[in-house]
């Protein structure tokens, strides 16, 4: 049996152990929880209608939100953790039109999309009663997980399934030796996977590798409404850096920031509140009547790379890194760790096709 150590306790990790051969390996996860990303985290699952020009990120992307319904099955997600819930898009009318036209063009790759269709604006407001009436974009296919709730039930599995779950820091010693920052225990696995977001730059460090990895703060509200046929609204994508994401028992999540300067510190701001609101209000009939309501936030540290793109792989056979998904780690985060499991099980893995080689982003300290 493979001794394996994941180091990270993320969207990839959390994953990743889940879908190993328990019968192949013993794995030790260790969590690294400071800023994690998906713990603050809840997202929107609906790829389809960006405009990214980076082809690889979008295959991946798209490969990663056609993964879910095998997700939901495999791992028994209830629609408190996920939930095909449809996409609203708020945009211009042109802009609009166009987003229809790109919309028919990728279903025919993607029909996971669904059904599309243009919107009145009474028809907006009836599918999301809080809007004010405006066109929008309908896709059904969309959906939206809650980050935190995912991990915590990938947690209560993966105890099930034997994996050794350890709540410490540690470093890299050697490609295949982790250092226990708590005691200075050194241990030797047969293979280490790193998939600790954008504290890969750190671990990384000691073998003379230079990761291409950056923090990013990120913040969201959760707002605690009356409203409870939220859980049969839509998500919606508004015009600028703000979406809506309605979960079950009136909870209404507004987010998320994107905080280059700030990085690790993950401290609530009033900033972060006003930038969000400000920006929804232009759509709410009655903006009032969601911010009086009482809210929390949620705060992580994203991982970002120069060309806002994951990368994944092997850097040799007994070490493995994933890292970089930057806002769509909800999207693509399972399935990388799905497939990295599937290479660590013995199943060929083709990923080229979803991202740049390794060597453009990981490199020779100088």
């Amino acid at each position: 049996m493979e001794n394996i150590a994941i180091v990270g306790g993320g969207i990839i990790g959390m994953t990743l152990a889940n879908y190993l051969d328990s019968k192949k390996f013993d794995i030790t996860l260790y969590d690294q929880p400071v800023g994690q990303a998906t713990k603050a985290s809840a997202g929107i699952i609906s790829p389809w209608l960006s405009k990214r020009r980076n082809k690889q990120w979008y295959a991946l992307a798209k490969a990663g939100a056609a993964f879910f319904p095998k997700l939901v099955q495999d791992f028994d997600l209830d629609t408190s953790i996920y939930k095909q819930s449809g996409t609203l898009l708020l945009r211009k009318e042109s802009q609009l039109e166009e987003l229809y036209t790109l919309a028919e063009k990728r279903q025919a790759k993607a029909p996971e999309l669904g059904e599309i269709r243009l919107l009145e604006a009474e028809e907006t407001v009836s599918l999301f009663p809080l809007l004010k009436p405006t066109p929008s974009l309908y896709v059904s296919g969309g959906g939206r997980l809650d980050g935190q709730a995912y991990l915590q039930h990938l947690r209560d599995l993966a105890k099930i399934k034997g994996v050794h779950l350890e709540n410490q820091r540690v470093h890299l010693q050697q490609a295949q030796s982790l250092k226990l920052a708590d005691d200075g225990q050194v241990l030797t696995y047969d293979r280490i996977i790193l998939a600790p977001g954008p504290h890969l730059k750190e671990l990384l460090a000691p073998l003379g590798i230079q990761a291409d990895v950056r923090p990013q703060k990120g913040q969201l509200l959760v707002f605690n409404t009356s409203e409870q046929q939220s859980s049969a609204w839509p998500v919606v994508m508004l015009d600028g850096e703000a979406d809506l994401i309605p979960f079950e028992n009136g909870r209404i999540l507004l987010g998320a920031t994107h905080e280059n300067e700030e990085e690790w510190d993950l401290s609530p701001t009033s900033a972060a509140f006003q930038q969000l609101t400000s920006n929804a209000a232009n759509f709410l009939a009655n903006p009032e009547h969601l911010f009086n309501h009482p809210y929390e936030y949620r705060v992580g540290t994203r991982a970002y790379t120069s060309d806002f793109s994951p990368f994944f792989g092997a850097v040799n056979d007994g070490l493995l890194v994933a890292s970089g998904l930057g806002s769509s780690g909800l999207t693509t985060g399972p399935y990388i760790g799905y497939l990295l499991a599937e290479y660590l099980n013995g199943t060929t893995i083709h990923w080229d096709i979803y991202q740049k080689p390794l060597n453009n982003y990981l490199k020779p300290i100088k």
